[in-house]
């Protein structure tokens, strides 16, 4: 593996190496020191085109956690506004001496591009509404924790799928590590093309709401147009929304997950989104550990432990 840019052609083996990787990072994170000298004399890069919160700060904190050296690229305060293109300011990232460049970017395929450009390992932290594949094997390390195995488990991907490039590297790591996938949510809230994808599709949450032992719920995507095709945020949260009553019918193991950020009271109440079922934190948590395993084998880790 010399990038992680997706999990569409991701094979099991892969992913559930990656998992364990991830697992014994996240025993790492409870010591009283929590790091090791893996990746020491390494230095990684995170260009960030978009805001974040989660991932630029968990890739960071990951980054340290293995004992490499990190450097922030925040366009702001860069030479894009002053006309400097993406390939150039990648190439002056490269030459200062960075090992691996984690990019989030508004345009689909811009990480493919850097990866084409340069001669070290790209990660995607996030492009447009197509990938976000470490955000999909943290999600698959929270619930490979909870049940022991993904596979027979049934999972409710549940809003704006369209937008979400979330959904798309979910679906493609849950079914691969063996998981019914059901994408739920209003057909303008839905791909075009759903057949193409190793999925069902519902547009009535309440119809499934007691056979899934996982409900993956996704925010209303406003700043991608999300909010645009629905009459209303309180009529989503009225058909789509996780309720205390629709909580309450889930399957007593059941649980209740969300990417962050999230908006409570549109798609998760707040009493749902505080109780211990819903593992929004332990994705927080099992991020950096997930973020570990993939700096880890990309920059040759395994060979220096």
């Amino acid at each position: 593996m010399n990038h992680l840019l997706s999990t569409e052609h991701l094979d099991r083996s892969t992913l559930e190496e990656l998992l364990d990787e991830a697992e014994g990072f996240a025993e790492v994170l409870t010591r009283p020191i929590p790091k090791v000298p893996a990746l020491r004399g390494k230095t990684v890069a995170t260009m960030f085109f978009e805001p974040s919160t989660r991932t630029r700060l968990s890739f960071e904190k990951a980054a340290k956690a293995l004992s490499a050296d990190t450097v922030s690229f925040s366009p702001g305060t860069s030479a894009i506004s002053k006309g400097e293109s993406l390939k150039d300011t990648a190439l002056t990232i490269r030459a200062m001496g960075v090992d691996l460049i984690v990019v989030r970017h508004t345009a689909t395929g811009a990480p493919w591009r850097l990866a084409e450009w340069l001669d070290i390992p790209i990660v995607n932290g996030g492009d447009g509404a197509h990938q976000h594949p470490t955000q999909a094997l943290l999600d698959c390390l929270t619930i490979r924790q909870r049940f022991g195995s993904l596979d027979g488990l049934k999972i409710a991907i549940v809003g704006d799928i369209k937008h979400s490039r979330v959904a798309r590297s979910d679906i493609f790591a849950m079914t691969t590590l063996g998981a019914e996938v059901i994408l739920v949510g209003p057909p303008t809230l839905l791909p075009l093309d759903p057949e193409a994808w190793p999925v069902s599709v519902s547009h009535d949450l309440d119809s499934v709401i007691e056979e899934v032992d996982v409900v993956y719920l996704l925010r209303v995507q406003t700043e991608r147009g999300g909010a645009s095709v629905f009459p209303s945020l309180a009529e989503y949260a009225t058909r789509f929304g996780m309720t205390p009553e629709r909580f309450s019918r889930l399957k007593p193991e059941a649980v209740v997950m969300h990417p962050g950020p999230m908006n409570r009271g549109v798609e998760i109440s707040y009493d749902v989104a505080d109780d211990e079922r819903a593992l929004i934190l332990e994705q927080v948590t099992n991020g950096v550990a997930a973020r570990m395993a993939v700096l880890f084998r990309l920059l040759g880790g395994e060979h220096d432990a």
